[in-house]
């Protein structure tokens, strides 16, 4: 179990705290929702979140086959939508994976990215759109 605590601080921002890193974040609401537009929101997270796992569970799957794919990097792209009613709608992400490798450990690589915790755990009702591309470093 992991605890994250907030705290609203006015003005449409909220502090939050992850206990097991002592680590501080700060979340702000977008300048179309009214807010200042300052830092991450937290739908801003969830992309953040996708893209995130979806890097760490290639380069956990890389360690497990000993590849490197430092310099790996990726993009996401957050599109809102007011039907039924604000939500996130479609995220978009690309991913360029660096590094030397088969093709079966590209394939590999896609598929744990695919099948990684956030992506699961995503409402069916978010169209997630999602390409890769391979350069040998």
């Amino acid at each position: 179990m992991v605890q994250i605590f907030a705290e609203y601080e006015g003005n449409l921002k909220v502090a939050l705290h992850h206990e097991p890193s002592e680590s501080n974040l700060h979340t702000s609401a977008p300048k179309d929702n009214q807010g200042l537009g300052d830092n991450f929101s937290p739908t801003d997270l969830l992309a953040t979140s996708l893209l995130s796992c979806m890097i760490t569970l290639m380069g956990i799957e890389a360690r497990r086959r000993t590849l490197e794919i430092k310099g790996t990097k990726g993009r996401i792209e957050k599109h809102m939508t007011a039907d039924p009613f604000r939500r996130v709608g479609k995220l978009v992400v690309h991913i360029e994976v660096k590094g030397e490798m088969s093709a079966e450990d590209s394939k590999a690589l896609v598929y744990v990215a695919e099948n990684c915790p956030v992506r699961k755990s995503i409402s069916e009702s978010i169209v997630v759109e999602s390409t890769y591309s391979f350069e040998q470093s």
